[in-house]
């Protein structure tokens, strides 16, 4: 009988170490619908998107980051960490040897199946709409034990509106071409830049009634025939624009109303995560200056 209370003692404790261990196991259902359970937060993250990265970041987080893409570059901490090629192209044998505990990536990264089958977790996650970055801010946060991540959203939702309130009235209504890169590639109004666009009370020219998708290839004679107003673009798509027929006849381009955004601007302007509301700002400021009267 003593023995037997020995044994049922030992087994009890067991039994309470073995659930305090995964007492705190949790569950996360990522963009690809696939479950990933996690006994703890993970403190080794590689990511392969510069927005994900940033989100990290935001969140606090920056110290678990372990590997990048070699895309991301802000904050500039992240530049000094190891760079593990592409979200397309990454190189899977810098990943294995980074030790993480999660890696985080695009839904469009076809690498996924092939971590998992190495033992490591991948998390897919791409946040394409205004809806999605409050999203995936939560799922993020959720990854990695932050409580509150939502706070993110709720300060770049308020920075985003104020940056519309700041406006003039005469820039509602402006019709503005936005420029993703030279291709041409237009940012369409479903897509979270043509979004800010709609929340800053101007018109895409790349409406959702064409049915082009988020970010579309653009003929440049549609362009053309649109005749935007007011055009924004990155610094590669100014020194192509001579070469596009038509395009000294737009009126935007004759009376100058043509914002062209730095390479650091560019960044936050096509980055859907927590610099959104300073792509708003940029936004804003372009209209500002060039609205100079009622549409």
């Amino acid at each position: 009988m003593k023995y037997l209370r020995l044994w049922w003692t030992g087994a009890l404790a067991g039994v309470v170490l073995m659930c305090a261990s995964t007492a705190h196991a949790f569950e996360v259902i990522d963009d690809r619908g696939l479950s990933v359970v996690f006994s703890e937060p993970p403190q080794r993250i590689v990511s392969l998107l510069p927005s994900l990265t940033e989100t990290v970041c935001e969140l606090g987080q920056c110290a678990r980051l372990v590997g990048v893409d070699r895309y991301s570059n802000f904050p500039e901490s992240v530049t000094k960490l190891p760079q593990v090629g592409g979200g397309l192209d990454p190189n899977i044998e810098a990943i294995v040897a980074l030790k993480p505990d999660v890696v985080l990536m695009a839904t469009s990264s076809r690498v996924g199946d092939r971590l998992r089958s190495l033992g490591i977790k991948a998390v897919a996650l791409e946040p394409k709409t205004h809806a999605d970055v409050k999203r995936v801010l939560a799922k993020v946060g959720q990854v990695l034990g932050v409580e509150d991540a939502s706070r993110v959203w709720r300060l770049i939702d308020a920075a985003t509106q104020a940056a519309a309130q700041s406006l003039p009235a005469r820039v509602a209504g402006t019709r503005v071409y936005f420029e993703v890169n030279p291709g041409p590639y237009g940012a369409g109004e479903s897509s979270f830049i043509g979004e800010t666009l709609t929340r800053l009370g101007v018109k895409n020219i790349v409406s959702a009634d064409l049915n082009l998708g988020p970010f579309p290839r653009l003929n440049p004679e549609f362009i053309v025939r649109a005749d935007p107003d007011v055009i924004m673009m990155g610094q590669r798509s100014v020194d192509s624009m001579g070469q596009r027929p038509g395009w000294n006849r737009m009126r935007a381009v004759r009376e100058q109303q043509v914002c062209v955004f730095s390479a650091r601007q560019s960044d936050v302007l096509v980055r859907p995560g927590p610099r959104m509301a300073e792509g708003a700002r940029l936004m804003a400021q372009c209209l500002a200056d060039k609205v100079r009267v009622a549409q």
